[in-house]
């Protein structure tokens, strides 16, 4: 399914009103040009949903937290000390630098990070993955779709992590070792605030979704019961 014919079918299922999602991919070439950005990664990526293209680099990421999530640096040492002991998310400094240390962030070697809504892709073949901006019930029709050809318990799964790092570390990652899960995000405290209130992040890898364009027609997406949670959505 090209990228326009996937757009067609998202409207069908979701509506004119459900923002498209943003494509993820490293390269070695920016998409935007590299403006200075608010601190919060959040901010900026938020912003796609209305359309255009962001490039992230070492140059403009500006937050330790997003540098590191973005693949560009090491986590400061101040941050297990900052979510432990200000925001306290965990336990203790330890326990943060083990969960950072379990969530595998390799460090890029592509020096750009672009980010850009589907509408301004000409194919799937860039993309690392896919990030969805998701009401409850636009969330409950992308993970019924997710569900639909896999019975892992963890298909769909919602690992806690910062607003950025629910966004661009996950979905990347699963892509990489070519994993079939995908990931609802944006439950951070902190960055709840950056986003509207009834709204939260799915997020999947291409290699992933690519399997799933193939069953999209015949989920439960165009069944009756999605169909009057659709005629929600619309109003």
């Amino acid at each position: 399914m090209t990228v326009q014919e996937f757009i067609l079918k998202f409207r069908e299922a979701f509506g004119e009103a459900a923002p498209l999602p943003i494509a993820i991919a490293y390269s070695d070439t920016p998409l935007a040009e590299i403006k200075s950005l608010p601190k919060c990664l959040v901010v900026s990526i938020s912003k796609l949903r209305d359309g255009g293209a962001l490039t992230l680099s070492a140059e403009n990421v500006i937050c330790g937290g997003g540098g590191l999530y973005a693949r560009f640096s090491e986590m400061p040492e101040r941050v297990p000390v900052f979510v432990s002991e200000v925001e306290h998310y965990k336990q203790s400094k330890v326990m943060v630098e083990d969960y950072v240390k379990s969530m595998d962030i390799c460090l890029t070697d592509k020096p750009y990070l672009n980010l850009v809504r589907i509408d301004a892709l000409d194919s799937w073949d860039d993309a690392e993955a896919l990030l969805f901006f998701a009401t409850p019930d636009i969330l409950s029709g992308l993970c019924t779709w997710a569900y639909f050809d896999n019975n892992s318990p963890d298909a769909v799964c919602a690992p806690f992590a910062s607003g950025c790092a629910s966004m661009l570390v996950f979905a990347v990652n699963e892509h990489r070792k070519h994993g079939r899960r995908c990931f609802i995000g944006m439950m951070d405290p902190s960055a709840r605030l950056l986003v509207p209130e009834n709204e939260l992040t799915f997020s999947l890898p291409i290699c992933r979704f690519k399997e799933m364009l193939a069953t999209m027609d015949d989920s439960a997406l165009f069944q009756k019961a999605y169909s009057l949670i659709r005629k929600r959505i619309k109003r």
